[in-house]
């Protein structure tokens, strides 16, 4: 794979199971490489074949009403623009726009009766919403309180998002059902229409600490009901007997954790999958639909992350948990039927970005080829396991054709509560294109292997060697050992993120790395912890509770502690607007570098990228970000 195919990659995302009928709605998004922005639109199974259903460039969230009669959907007049919510005929035709909301609508939900839709839409505070936005741009900001802003997302100071009753039929105006000084995110409807249950931080230590809390509103509005008090929640959904629940932990200090389900009673919460030691909860990649999907018999289908993959399970009343598709694959997003004998998903596999397939009588059916030709000259990776320390660690490794041995590239993962696995990565399939043999694998503090291993990374890497650190570097003679073409005296590394973390101790523990890569990375704990959008709490929940207060602390965890040891010639990469691991962080360590006197450069993004660069950044900066990796390995490996 070429930097610039990453713009053949069609990718469907949050299919939408049609209540009666086989139809199923879906979002294909897709790169325009020459006008630097993504096209999506909505496209529908009808039963026999896929064909795009809406004719919009930045239409997405296709949710069926509940009598299977209409459509309704986000869209923006054009990408970038602010989604407005749409609605149209399962028979087709135009769509009405029914909203328009200055800063736009983020999440759109049919009432149970198909009377109302549920929606979260975004407002100026009162005392910038009549202003121009030259006006807006040119004020001081006045900041009261964290957050501030967001990865992203920008500044958010200045807006709220509330929770709206909108009238399908356009008729009337929509009514705002929360407000105040309060944010909310997450809607889900009781079965008997009467109320909607939200996510809503408003603990007074809301920013310094983390967590958030889940209410519930009635339909006309006023004072809303606490279902549970701070925790770690979220995919809020009722069960058919109108019980609530959460997909979380009660403890909001306790991430890294394993994301279990919850109900959530009168008085406090219900853990239900007690004995289930994996993730209900999926950090990457996104899922949509996410959460329990409830039938009529009181089971649940829902995603769950497992060893590099991610498939749908059935969780009884009981807390039972057993697997209904699964296999060597990611599954980005699953609709079911009320009765849940038929299904719309999403796959994702090493080879293939994406496509729609069914699951019906137990049996899946590929419903589209988005991909096929794309797919068919990808790299399929044989997987490897690291035994050592009394664990068991996954990798995988991507090799180019022919007989000769290879140039590695090291690719560490971010998070680190995350996961590599049986899904498609553009980024091994670019570096195994240009001629690279690639290692990746899911240290200690990944997500997906239960609750000891994502934790125990926890308050370790104030430590001269951390366990994950030692789990990376045993990754390339494991790999090679299994793979002989493997150059181990050739060895580059790279990551992005936690992965930009670990690759700066990697570099300053061992010369053995010839090229490295560090892209928005985490490398000064004592300044991410006031500057970042989440600094003030993962310094605490990862580092130590006392962190916050101990200067030495923070810099004893901090990658860039051991800069003077690295020789590697490093490139490091960051984006202007990156607010989860600001700029800063790059700044430093390049300045560092420099006094050091290590080979380096700065290819620093200008904004709007943020973190996302290299998932959803602009597609000519996602292209140029490449051919720069490209090019630094190159030099030296």
């Amino acid at each position: 794979m070429r930097p610039e195919q990453i713009a053949e990659i069609r990718q469907p995302s949050d299919p939408n199971q049609h209540p009666d009928t086989a139809q199923i709605a879906f979002v294909v998004a897709q790169m325009d490489l020459e006008a630097d922005h993504y096209v999506s639109g909505i496209w529908r199974w009808d039963g026999t074949a896929a064909a795009p259903f809406t004719a919009g460039t930045a239409d997405k969230a296709p949710r069926w009403s509940p009598d299977g009669s209409m459509l309704a959907f986000l869209r923006a007049p054009e990408p970038g623009g602010k989604y407005q919510v749409a609605v149209m005929p399962t028979t087709g035709g135009e769509p009405t726009t029914i909203t328009d909301f200055a800063l736009g609508v983020s999440e759109v939900a049919w009432s149970p009766d198909g009377k109302h839709l549920a929606i979260v839409a975004r407002e100026w505070l009162p005392d910038l919403a009549d202003l121009d936005d030259d006006e807006r741009s040119r004020r001081a900001r006045r900041i009261t309180k964290l957050p501030f802003r967001g990865d992203n997302v920008g500044w958010i100071h200045d807006r709220r998002n509330h929770v709206w009753l909108l009238d399908p039929a356009g008729e009337s105006d929509p009514r705002c059902l929360t407000s105040g000084d309060n944010n909310e995110t997450g809607i889900a409807w009781s079965p008997d229409s009467t109320e909607i249950a939200f996510l809503s931080p408003r603990h007074p230590d809301f920013g310094l600490e983390s967590g958030t809390q889940v209410f519930t509103v009635g339909l006309s509005g006023g004072e809303a009901t606490e279902r549970a008090d701070v925790g770690m929640w979220d995919d809020l959904s009722f069960g058919p007997s109108g019980h609530l629940y959460a997909v979380g932990s009660p403890d909001r200090w306790g991430y890294p954790d394993v994301m279990r389900l919850y109900r959530l009673d009168s008085d406090g919460a219900v853990l239900l999958t007690a004995d289930f030691d994996r993730n209900l909860s999926v950090p990457a990649p996104a899922t949509a639909p996410s959460g329990p999907q409830w039938l009529e018999d009181g089971t649940a289908r829902i995603l769950v992350e497992d060893r590099g993959r991610v498939t749908v399970n059935e969780l009884t009343a009981a807390g039972e948990v057993t697997e209904l598709v699964a296999g060597r694959q990611v599954i980005t997003g699953v609709s079911f039927t009320p009765d849940g004998a038929a299904a719309g998903y999403v796959v994702s596999t090493t080879q293939n970005p994406g496509e729609l397939w069914r699951w019906a009588d137990g049996e899946a059916t590929q419903l589209t080829n988005l991909n096929g030709a794309l797919a068919a000259s990808m790299v399929a990776p044989t997987s490897f396991t690291i035994a050592h320390e009394g664990v068991e660690i996954e990798g995988w490794i991507y090799m180019p054709p022919g007989d000769d041995k290879v140039p590695v590239i090291l690719n560490i993962h971010g998070g680190p509560a995350t996961q590599f696995g049986w899904g498609f990565f553009d980024e091994f399939q670019v570096y195994v294109g240009a001629g690279y043999g690639v290692v990746a694998t899911n240290p200690r503090g990944s997500s997906g292997y239960g609750k000891e291993h994502v934790q125990a990374v926890v308050g370790q890497w104030q430590t001269e060697t951390p366990p994950d650190q030692r789990d990376v570097m045993a990754a390339v003679d494991t790999a090679a050992a299994a793979e002989p073409r493997l150059d181990v005296d050739n060895v580059g590394v790279m990551g992005g993120s936690y992965g930009g973390l670990m690759t700066v101790r990697l570099i300053a523990a061992d010369q053995r790395y010839k090229s490295a890569v560090t892209e928005r990375g985490l490398y000064v704990f004592n300044s991410f912890s006031g500057t970042s959008d989440i600094g003030p709490w993962f310094t605490r929940m990862y580092v130590d509770d006392g962190a916050l207060d101990s200067a030495s602390l923070m810099w004893d965890a901090s990658s860039l502690k051991g800069f003077s040891s690295i020789t590697t010639p490093t490139l490091v990469v960051h984006s202007e607007t990156d607010f989860r691991c600001p700029v800063e962080q790059a700044e430093q360590l390049f300045a560092a570098l420099l006094h050091n006197g290590t080979t380096t450069e700065f290819l620093r993004f200008p904004a709007p990228e943020s973190h996302e660069l290299s998932r959803s950044g602009k597609p000519k900066h996602r292209v140029e970000r490449f051919e720069a990796i490209l090019e630094w390995h190159g030099r030296y490996l």
